[in-house]
């Protein structure tokens, strides 16, 4: 009972982020409830604070954390295995060479060149790296980020997600590209799955198709990814602490959970109808958590930040459209 009043002022949140998504206008626009409920629990959570009773906050905490959790774990009935073998080789290396340049670079120019804190680097780089918002709260409680550090990353990939969507069509008319390449290219450099559906069907439907393929294989490199990302922060802060001892790995689990749920959509042992129940119970879920964590956000903690993160989402965008379109280009002509 003592998460029922949080959970209650999360679950109004998110249903009327999801009614508010569903107008004509902003489904136009793309805009997902994910967006809408952190927004709507900023304001919430900035203008009316003292009015938040103290009862509430085990049942938001419960909803950044777990809820958080079992919506990643549902998002992977997103995806087949199918999916990614239909696409080939060249849609797979192209994603594993974009993530893995996005986020070292990303995560190298954050730190290092401008001088940010190490969790908003990484949830930046993940967040344009992967799959937009919900790959930076997957990440999350890997990097044990603040809920205004990730609040800031999802905003930057947010703010350049909606923009692809308009600069690719754009770029694909104006150069007249070779549409499997476009849609590979699209598909991998394009930061949520919804902006590439976007994209993908404002040039036509067989970039639309594979676009959407190479997208949510590049979804699927999210869980190897956080293993991955687990093992070398463990180690490093072993390293920094100086102790002998082994160092204990942290296996993001909700991640392999993930893959072993995108295992059994593999299978078609589930019927379609439950299949799709289960990804919009994902999309509700984490709908909720972003707004526990758009509460727990403070403004000022943000406007502390400055102007840097949007300087690195920029380096990041800029890199994606050119550089994400050599890797396209190079890998796709190595497979013919």
């Amino acid at each position: 009972m003592k998460y029922l009043s949080g959970l209650v002022i999360v679950l109004i949140m998110s249903l009327a982020s999801f009614q508010i998504a569903s107008l004509d206008m902003v489904k136009h626009y793309q805009i997902s409830s994910l967006v809408i409920c952190i927004l709507m629990g900023m304001v919430l959570g900035n203008l009316f604070q003292k009015r938040i009773p103290k009862s509430a906050l085990p049942g938001i905490k419960f909803s950044q954390q777990k809820l958080l959790r079992l919506g990643i774990i549902f998002y992977g009935f997103f995806i087949s295995f199918q999916q990614i073998v239909a696409v080939g080789l060249p849609g797979l290396v192209t994603d594993i060479i974009i993530i893995a340049t996005t986020f070292v670079g990303g995560t190298f120019i954050g730190v290092k060149v401008l001088g940010l804190d190490r969790e908003i680097s990484m949830l930046t780089a993940t967040g344009s790296s992967i799959c937009g918002a919900a790959a930076i709260l997957a990440a999350e409680p890997v990097v044990k980020a603040k809920p205004h550090q990730t609040a800031v990353a999802v905003a930057t990939v947010v703010i350049f997600g909606t923009l692809a969507m308009f600069v690719y069509p754009a770029i694909y008319h104006v150069f007249n590209i070779d549409p499997k390449l476009m849609g590979i290219y699209t598909g991998a450099t394009i930061h949520e799955v919804a902006q590439v559906v976007a994209a993908g069907n404002a040039m036509n439907s067989d970039i639309a198709v594979t676009s959407v393929i190479v997208k949510l294989t590049r979804v699927m490199m999210l869980a190897p990814f956080l293993i991955l990302l687990s093992v070398y922060l463990t180690k490093k802060s072993t390293s920094v602490e100086g102790l002998n001892s082994k160092a204990k790995i942290s296996i993001p689990w909700f991640a392999v959970f993930f893959v072993v749920a995108a295992g059994i959509n593999s299978c078609n042992i589930i019927p379609p109808h439950l299949v799709h129940w289960i990804t919009q119970s994902s999309v509700f879920l984490l709908t909720m958590a972003m707004g526990a964590l758009g509460i727990d956000t403070n403004i000022s903690k943000i406007r502390g930040v400055g102007i840097k993160p949007i300087i690195l989402a920029v380096i990041l965008f800029t890199w994606l459209i050119f550089g994400g379109y050599g890797i396209s280009s190079a890998i796709t002509n190595l497979f013919q």
